[in-house]
């Protein structure tokens, strides 16, 4: 409960920040985050698009694998497709927020409230950053082709029965894979999988999102009061994050099959998966998927509250807690 010697406030809303300020500083905070963390995600899309544990033996024995056989650049494969998502990060907090506050006018409990907003939010990134996604899925799993056909490769026939040229740009690499991409499904193919990662990031961020408010809210009963209230919100990101990517692994899995294996169905995937993986396919990238989501977790909530403080206007300044 807020102190009355001492009132703050405890989340600052969409109608007490300077969106000027406010925006600018998301997207750079979201590019900054997305840029440090992407080698995690590479590694966790190879580790769940590979068979049994035949190239990786798990998050550390890949990326050094990754490293020694490819370089910095191999941990990389695919980001500068991937950092498009710095459009649907400024999509997904501005439709968060304006959620929020446009349900805020109506007599809704405030859990319900968090996870319309979360749920809101993730529907609309994930329909701008789809047809990236699969393109950048298949840069990564490129690098994986790339080491098993050698050394003295001239041409790799990669699974959508397409030709690649190492030779060439990662650029023309990439437009080469779109096209073709276009050419067997049409525009749907950029949207492959999409069900799946709706199914996976849509209850992943209503949920997220509400467990981080449940959280942070317990820590503050739980904790000495003058302990920082950012630090408190870091903690409740964290643990948020830990919680939902153990319920949605499975999923994330099957979205990624989806997309890159071209499989026809959620189901289809999930019956090919469990004959190849058994139970432990509810495990298979995981160990990579948790530490990204920690530290993405933390990250995100670091640099999204502090950007609220610093964007906020200047007659609420005097009851921000730091």
């Amino acid at each position: 409960m807020e102190s009355e010697e001492e009132p703050f406030l405890r989340n600052i809303e969409w109608h007490m920040m300077d969106k000027s300020k406010f925006f600018p500083l998301s997207m750079l905070s979201h590019f900054c985050i997305r840029g440090s963390l992407y080698p995690l995600t590479l590694i966790k899309t190879r580790l769940q698009l590979q068979k049994h544990d035949q190239m990786y033996k798990g998050l550390i024995d890949a990326g050094c694998k990754i490293y020694r056989s490819e370089g910095i650049s191999g941990l990389y494969r695919g980001f500068w497709v991937n950092s498009i998502q710095i459009i649907s990060g400024f999509c997904y907090i501005g439709t968060y927020e304006g959620v929020r506050h446009i349900s805020s006018q109506y007599n809704i409990h405030p859990l319900v409230k968090t996870l319309l907003a979360g749920a809101a939010a993730s529907l609309v990134g994930q329909t701008i950053i789809v047809p990236f996604d699969v393109i950048s899925q298949h840069l990564m799993l490129l690098g994986l082709i790339e080491r098993n056909a050698g050394p003295e490769k001239k041409h790799i026939l990669y699974p959508l029965g397409l030709t690649i040229n190492p030779a060439k740009s990662k650029f023309q690499t990439a437009v080469d894979i779109g096209q073709y991409i276009y050419y067997q499904d049409g525009f749907l193919g950029f949207y492959r999988g999409y069900l799946a990662s709706m199914c996976t990031y849509v209850p992943n961020s209503a949920i997220w999102w509400a467990l981080y408010h449940a959280y942070q809210d317990k820590l503050r009963i739980i904790l000495p009061e003058d302990i920082s209230l950012l630090f408190i919100q870091c903690v409740a990101g964290t643990l948020g994050g830990f919680t939902t990517t153990v319920v949605t692994n499975p999923m994330d899995t099957i979205r990624a099959r989806l997309q890159v294996q071209r499989k026809n169905s959620i189901l289809r995937a999930c019956r090919s998966l469990w004959q190849e993986e058994g139970v432990w396919m509810f495990t298979k990238g995981l160990s990579a998927r948790l530490v990204q989501s920690v530290m993405f977790s933390f990250s995100i909530i670091l640099g999204y509250e502090t950007i609220k403080r610093i964007s906020i206007k200047e007659k609420y300044k005097e009851v921000v807690k730091w």
